[in-house]
């Protein structure tokens, strides 16, 4: 499924059979339950059983992760901070190998918060 950010909310589709299947949601919980049920009402798939691979545009990935540091992202990949800000928000649209960099810091950044070990007396 993509997710798209646009004015606050979070745009959702994918293509099942041919048929395009959109809606929208404030939140991601939201938007893949509104998908499932459009799914099993029009093409009687049991909910329970999918699974999403969600592939986020900028503005809503940013949305979805707020608590990222958008400068720090954009630091690890490489890019300008002011840049990155305005992808965040719509203003501008990064090119395929821009945003390979910002997937590629991001991913680092989850790799090393796996190994993340919390010491407690």
């Amino acid at each position: 499924m993509i997710v798209e950010g646009q004015d606050g909310s979070l745009w959702g589709r994918l293509v099942y059979d041919d048929d395009l299947i959109v809606d929208q949601a404030s939140s991601i919980e939201e938007l893949e339950m509104k998908m499932k049920k459009l799914l099993s009402d029009f093409h009687d798939l049991d909910a329970k059983q999918i699974v999403f691979n969600i592939e986020y545009d900028l503005i809503a990935f940013f949305e979805e992760f707020r608590f990222l540091n958008i400068t720090e992202i954009a630091k690890a990949s490489g890019l300008n901070g002011s840049l990155v800000r305005q992808y965040a928000t719509g203003k501008k649209f990064p090119s395929a190998k821009q945003a390979e960099k910002l997937e590629s810091a991001v991913r680092h950044l989850g790799q090393r918060l796996s190994n993340v070990h919390i010491y407690t007396k």
